[in-house]
């Protein structure tokens, strides 16, 4: 590794990664790992030694290869590195990352850009979901077409304005459990705790925050100094995994913990949510997506905090830095519910690319 590692460093949504090539990392998934945590320095919860972020939001990895299937372009699978522990998991996916994996398909050469607007059909290789990113490109750089980056789409919890990205799922946005509601109801007690299991795109348990004596307005750092939210929260996660077929998660990052509250800012639902023991600044795409999906069920947890927007108009979730909005529609055919639409406007910006030199030893 002494001559380095190419690599290129986005903003995705309100997300930053390490995008790599597949082919410029190792194959084997035990060296990879071991590579990528010392790239990003982990374990250390500064992460001073590599090009983590110190927060699990800036630690994460997408790495993108020539699609194995010809109905899409490209294959991208995600990474979460841990922070101060060495951990690399493909356990779920990230719709924020996602946003920046058509772009970099296109940096990369992996597809051809039209002279206009360039569509990239994405299989998300932790789910085998499909989803497409449709963004601004030119072929004004000579020969090479080129990404604009620029725009006026603005999303909470990012600075300034970006290129509108459009992130279109076929139906659902991937479910790693194998149905919306993975315990085969729209609710379930846990633990003394009413709670929705839900999986549109992330593994997700959402209850009331009022159900753990909190309002739900409060800031990420107040709920994270919590400590015995904390335990709480982490024992329902603990109960709710296995009702959801996820088996032990006590080394993974899902499933995630919503706290769920009545809209105070317009939107249709408030929001918390917990990654699973940092608080998110504001929330995730698969995760606003799958929020959405679980609250528009009749007889869900968020159903009755929720104020149901009218057909055709946007499910707004309220997050700690604003609002995130998303199209989701939802039917039920008996005790079966399927997503019928799932999409999402994000922005991506590059960073920088460039060699990254890993720490030479653990």
């Amino acid at each position: 590794m002494a001559d380095g590692i190419r690599c290129m460093l986005m903003r995705g949504g309100t997300s930053k990664g390490a995008y790599f090539l597949a082919s410029d990392l190792p194959s084997d998934p035990a060296e990879r790992d071991d590579l990528l945590l010392r790239i990003m320095g982990t374990p250390d919860p500064r992460q001073i030694d590599g090009l983590g972020g110190a927060h699990p939001l800036t630690s994460k990895v997408a790495i993108v290869s020539p699609a194995a299937d010809p109905e899409t372009d490209v294959d991208y699978l995600f990474l979460q590195v841990g922070v101060d522990e060495a951990l690399v998991t493909d356990r779920q996916n990230c719709g924020n990352i996602l946003a920046g994996v058509g772009p970099f398909a296109v940096e990369r050469g992996l597809v051809a850009p039209a002279a206009d607007r360039t569509s990239v059909r994405i299989r998300m290789v932790n789910t085998g979901s499909v989803a497409t990113a449709t963004f601004a490109t030119s072929l004004s750089d000579g020969h090479r077409g080129v990404v604009d980056y620029d725009g006026e789409l603005a999303i909470d919890g990012v600075p300034g304005t970006a290129g509108v990205i459009s992130l279109d799922f076929e139906g659902t946005a991937g479910s790693s459990t194998g149905a919306l509601f993975p315990t085969g109801a729209v609710a379930d007690d846990l633990d003394g705790i009413r709670a929705t299991c839900v999986d549109n795109g992330m593994p997700t348990v959402l209850i009331r925050a009022d159900d753990v004596s909190v309002s739900g307005d409060e800031d990420p750092a107040a709920l994270e100094a919590d400590a015995a939210l904390k335990q709480r929260l982490e024992r329902l996660r603990f109960a709710a995994a296995e009702r959801m077929g996820l088996g032990d998660v006590s080394e993974a990052t899902v499933p995630k913990m919503v706290l769920l509250s009545a809209p105070r800012h317009g939107g249709a639902i408030a929001t918390r949510s917990f990654l699973p023991h940092r608080v998110h600044t504001s929330i995730g795409v698969l995760g606003a997506l799958t929020v959405a999906a679980g609250v528009l069920a009749e007889g869900s947890v968020g159903r009755e905090l929720a104020a149901i927007p009218g057909t055709g108009d946007a499910f707004v979730i309220e997050h700690p830095t604003g609002h995130f909005d998303v199209d989701v529609a939802v039917s039920r055919s008996g005790d079966t519910w399927t997503v019928d639409r799932s999409a999402a406007l994000r922005t991506a910006r590059k960073i920088f690319e460039g060699t990254v030199f890993p720490r030479p030893r653990p």
